[in-house]
């Protein structure tokens, strides 16, 4: 075999395998990626059923309610545009509380309902997670 043959040869194979370490890696990342969403991102049509997602927006006033077994939250998120009810079992963060950003971690259910294993709050009166600003400044109903 030629030189130039051999070198054409280990290119392909090296481009080959780049491409091979890529596609693994995307297939890994599939099942622990988790997508985001506000609430009026989501349709009934749209449901995305039986995989984990974060659910963004504002908790809604007066919305909160605490149930009887005192780790069970029900809550409604909103962006402004739309809404969608929250459970949530555990032990919330400290700066959950109406009127305040909040990001929850779970899945959707048919109803179209949403189930949280974990709640973010934000930080303070000026921080706003990265995907939930780009997501309020969309709608821009909602005042900070």
């Amino acid at each position: 075999m030629k030189a130039k043959h051999q070198r054409l040869t280990l290119a392909l194979l090296a481009v080959a395998a780049i491409v091979g370490a890529g596609l693994l890696a995307l297939s890994a990342l599939k099942d622990r990626a988790a997508f985001f969403y506000a609430p009026s991102d989501v349709t009934p049509q749209t449901l995305p059923l039986g995989r984990a997602v974060r659910l963004g927006g504002m908790v809604e006033a007066g919305s909160i309610k605490r149930a009887a077994d005192g780790v069970t939250i029900h809550f409604v998120v909103t962006d402004g545009r739309a809404t969608t009810p929250v459970t949530f079992t555990g032990i919330a963060p400290d700066l959950f509380k109406e009127k305040s950003g909040v990001v929850a971690e779970g899945e959707f259910h048919p109803d179209g309902s949403f189930v949280a294993t974990n709640l973010l709050a934000k930080h303070d009166e000026k921080y706003m997670p990265p995907e939930l600003a780009g997501k309020m400044h969309e709608t821009k109903t909602l005042q900070p």
